[in-house]
């Protein structure tokens, strides 16, 4: 990708951001956000563009070690930055160092809890309190690594979110080797740098929710099962890896283990015969059966089946929330509505009805909404190529987790978009380092379609609640 090229886009990136924000607040000038919320905004806008276009650039012809030391030293110091400010600025803004003090507080108050019970030596207690966990399973591993972290270091939450910074910093290590394992050394660099400048994955380290460990997670188990066909080393531990990693994600979210194990069976049946050959197909898939047997036997079988009856069929249940709530246009979240947005939704909130959270990243959210054009481009681009069969593992977590999403109550929290965004950014950099000059007509058309569907998304908030 040119340099000029990555110019042109970042201005039109900013460019959209800027026209959508002026127009609507505007046009619905009694509700337009507050000016700060706006900084906050054009800031994270500007944050990413600009110093993707800048670094870029002047990374992409170093040497592998030295463009890793960069990308994760980089990436660390911007990270640990925003952990220190982020701590004092809720501290002043709201009392408390929790940007969401409910979910947040309630996690680090529970692991501090069972971290004292676990130094006084009263295991029994902590193991029955684990096994009587109301959220249940999916939702124990992060209170488990919690209680870990304050029962080695004490109950001190700065090294909470410091351990944040440092999970985010190698994701960007993580990224870079799985992307350009899979579409060649330019694209990697291309992703590993906007990993690093992703306002979202920077601004989940100030937070105190499970996202940003599930995400490292996922994506380091995809690397690994990548690794692990690509090199042909079938060592005991790096078969061994992928496989414990996928287990502990469970342990986060039920629907992201499936995933990985959907994925890599995709995978292994799509890999040509000099990666995996027939023999080691029906091997590999045999064992992963297993696997997959032995995890429906257990906690996360159950789960899995719960989730199965409760959620996929609940399609329909973000158009009933609103309809009892007595807002207008309900109708239309419904998942048959929502789900051709999969790589876009939600869109940025830039009126002040949006909750606190969502107009404080709104900035970040309009960056993934941009940057979804060229997701879903990508998948044109590899078959275009014929690397289909190559971008099989990516695709096939990428689409069958936010298939889910969209077909669930959570198809319109930015939370549980968040886990696709590396994934969505590895895409979009593949994209973007093979576009053709006839690709620039449909990104035009996309920038005009975002920029109508900003507006109408907001117009939507406010109509619903008969405010315009």
């Amino acid at each position: 990708m040119g340099k000029h090229l990555l110019r042109y886009i970042s201005a039109f990136g900013i460019g959209v951001y800027l026209v959508a924000l002026i127009t609507i607040s505007l046009v619905f000038k009694d509700h337009a956000l507050s000016t700060k919320w706006m900084i906050w905004g054009i800031s994270e806008v500007l944050f990413f563009f600009v110093l993707t276009f800048v670094f870029y650039p002047q990374w992409k012809n170093d040497d592998p070690k030295q463009f890793w030391r960069k990308v994760f030293w980089v990436a660390f110091a911007l990270r640990v930055a925003y952990v220190i400010f982020s701590y004092y600025y809720y501290c002043f803004q709201i009392g408390n160092p929790f940007e969401k003090p409910g979910d947040e507080a309630g996690y680090y108050n529970r692991s501090v809890f069972l971290a004292e019970s676990v130094r006084e030596g009263n295991l029994r207690f902590v193991f029955d309190y684990l096994s009587h966990y109301s959220m249940g399973f999916s939702d124990r591993g992060y209170l488990i690594w919690l209680t870990l972290i304050h029962t080695l270091f004490g109950p001190n939450l700065l090294i909470d979110r410091f351990l944040k910074a440092l999970m985010s910093a190698y994701l960007c290590i993580v990224v870079y080797k799985l992307s350009s394992r899979t579409f060649g050394e330019r694209t990697g660099r291309l992703a590993a740098v906007m990993c690093v400048f992703m306002p979202i994955l920077i601004q989940l380290t100030g937070t105190h929710i499970k996202e940003l460990e599930l995400i490292f997670l996922s994506i380091l188990a995809l690397e690994r099962m990548d690794y692990l066909i690509r090199s042909k080393k079938y060592t005991v531990w790096n078969i061994l890896f992928p496989i414990l990693l996928t287990g502990l994600t469970f342990g986060f979210r039920t629907v992201v283990g499936m995933c990985l194990i959907f994925a890599f069976l995709v995978f292994i049946i799509l890999s040509p015969k000099e990666l995996v050959n027939k023999r080691g197909k029906i091997v590999t898939l045999s064992a992963t059966g297993v696997i997959l047997l032995l995890f429906l036997f257990t906690a996360i079988g159950s789960e899995m089946e719960i989730y199965y009856r409760l959620n996929f069929s609940g399609s329909d249940y973000l158009s009933k929330k609103y309809g009892s709530m007595g807002m207008e246009y309900h109708e239309l979240a419904q998942s048959k509505y929502l789900f051709p947005g999969a790589f876009v939704l939600p869109l940025p909130p830039m009126v002040k009805e949006a909750p606190v959270h969502n107009k404080r990243w709104n900035g970040s959210i309009y960056v993934k909404s941009f940057l979804g054009f060229f997701a879903m481009l990508s998948i044109v681009v590899a078959f275009r190529q014929k690397k289909w069969r190559d971008f099989s593992l990516i695709g096939a977590y990428e689409l069958a987790y936010l298939g889910i999403v969209m077909s669930t109550f959570t198809a319109n929290s930015e939370r549980y978009h968040e886990p696709a965004i590396p994934l969505i950014l590895v895409m979009a950099a593949y994209a973007m380092t093979h576009l053709r000059r006839r690709d620039m007509k449909y990104f035009y058309a996309y920038c005009v379609v975002l920029l109508v569907a900003i507006f109408a998304w907001n117009w939507l908030k406010l109509a619903a609640r008969g405010l315009v």
